[in-house]
């Protein structure tokens, strides 16, 4: 049985796949539903965003399923957050988002705060910040039982450990790439202190290769795009950065 994803609140992507925009900054959470194992993608802001996250998993898994795999597509914290609210979950991350999670968690807190996040929630979840246990160099497969999602090392762009997350198609329909950040659709590509803008038109040029054309594409936030508006992002971020 597959989830009623739309009565939940999540938009339905494939009948394995659903994503759902979270609340404030408008990030984008992913669920991939295999017969053996549940991945969810991006663990929310906070330790409240993720807890609601995990619960509507587990609701739309019904049988007393839950989440048992975490991909986080880069270190920032409207996308991590919330990982310490999946105890017990295998958590992937891009080879080197462990060092910024030792380095840099004062920062990814003030950063919360910066943006709008409750002082309190902010310094709540960096004290229990989740660190993945599996570091993605290149390219990793997950068997969930039934579908087999690839987890890519495409990075660095937007930020210095960028990972993309490829969900076949199955019964004819296309493949999904949740793009994580390196593709934005509700504002412009937003390049903080950590991005490497002149590695970023490549990253895209990695994830279009990942997907290939009839693939759709999940930015990490807004609508979910095409290869031609992935292509689009690229040529403008080539000429933004001045690079090929």
């Amino acid at each position: 049985m597959t989830p009623a994803w739309e009565a939940a609140g999540w938009e339905r992507l494939a009948p394995r796949v659903g994503r759902r925009r979270l609340p404030v900054w408008d990030c984008t959470a992913g669920l991939v539903v295999g017969d053996d194992a549940a991945l969810m993608i991006e663990a929310g802001a906070s330790l409240a965003e993720g807890a609601a996250l995990r619960t509507q998993a587990r609701q739309l898994l019904g049988g007393g399923r839950r989440v048992t795999h975490l991909a986080l597509t880069h270190p920032h914290f409207d996308h991590v957050l919330g990982g310490a609210a999946f105890a017990g979950v295998e958590v992937y991350g891009a080879a080197g988002i462990d060092a910024v999670f030792t380095k840099g968690r004062e920062e990814l807190r003030e950063d919360a705060v910066r943006h709008g996040l409750d002082p309190d929630a902010a310094a709540e979840a960096a004290d229990l910040l989740v660190h993945p246990h599996h570091l993605v160099c290149g390219e990793w497969t997950l068997d969930l039982g039934g579908v087999q999602v690839l987890l890519a090392n495409i990075g660095p762009g937007h930020s210095g450990h960028d990972l993309a997350v490829l969900v076949p198609g199955t019964d004819g329909g296309p493949e999904i790439v949740f793009c994580g950040d390196l593709v934005e659709e509700s504002g412009e590509p937003q390049a903080g202190p950590d991005a490497v803008p002149k590695r970023w038109p490549a990253a895209l040029d990695r994830l279009l290769d990942l997907g290939g054309e009839d693939a759709l594409y999940v930015p990490g936030h807004g609508a979910t795009v095409n290869a031609a508006f992935v292509r689009a992002q690229r040529a403008t971020l080539a000429a933004r950065f001045g690079v090929s």
